[in-house]
């Protein structure tokens, strides 16, 4: 299964964003900046994880983005959901009942098994996700983490962050 880049870039936005203090915002070109990414790619993904509440848009001179409600309350599915939709990644097309060896519709009636198998593995992977909150990623990272990234990253939201409008 592939995600796309917005995902990865969702979620480190996301923790940056956690990092903020309470009623602070942060830019999207200062997000941009510390994830080497286009501010216009950028923006796009912003906007859905906005538009799925898991992010606050704040317009104005003080104005950027924060988390939309704790970090506790945002999990890893909420974003990805967010960021690639709803749909499975697998999506069967019925084409065993195609080819020269098709038969009559009727003989498939039982669903696909490849189908049920990729479903069940889709379950597994959103259950995963569903039960991983950014707070828990945010903690693993804070217990592992080079000091020097840590420190890198405070200043960076120090300096970035806009005062509370």
């Amino acid at each position: 299964m592939k995600l796309s880049e917005g995902v990865e870039a969702a979620i480190h936005c996301a923790t940056l964003l956690a990092q903020l203090e309470e009623g602070r915002t942060m830019p999207a070109s200062a997000l941009a900046e510390y994830h080497g990414l286009s501010p216009s790619y950028l923006l796009k993904h912003l906007k859905t994880l906005t538009a799925a509440r898991i992010l606050e848009s704040v317009s104005g001179p003080h104005g950027g983005y924060r988390l939309a409600r704790s970090a506790d309350a945002i999990t890893l599915l909420d974003v990805v959901l967010a960021i690639e939709g709803p749909q499975p990644a697998f999506r069967c097309a019925e084409i065993r009942q195609r080819g020269p060896g098709a038969l009559e519709p009727e003989v498939y009636a039982a669903p696909c098994n490849i189908n049920a198998a990729m479903l069940r593995a889709e379950q597994a992977y959103r259950a995963e996700l569903r039960k991983t909150r950014l707070s828990d990623v945010i903690s693993d990272y804070l217990g592992e983490a080079d000091p020097r990234a840590l420190a890198f990253s405070c200043a960076f939201v120090a300096r970035n962050q806009r005062p509370q409008g």
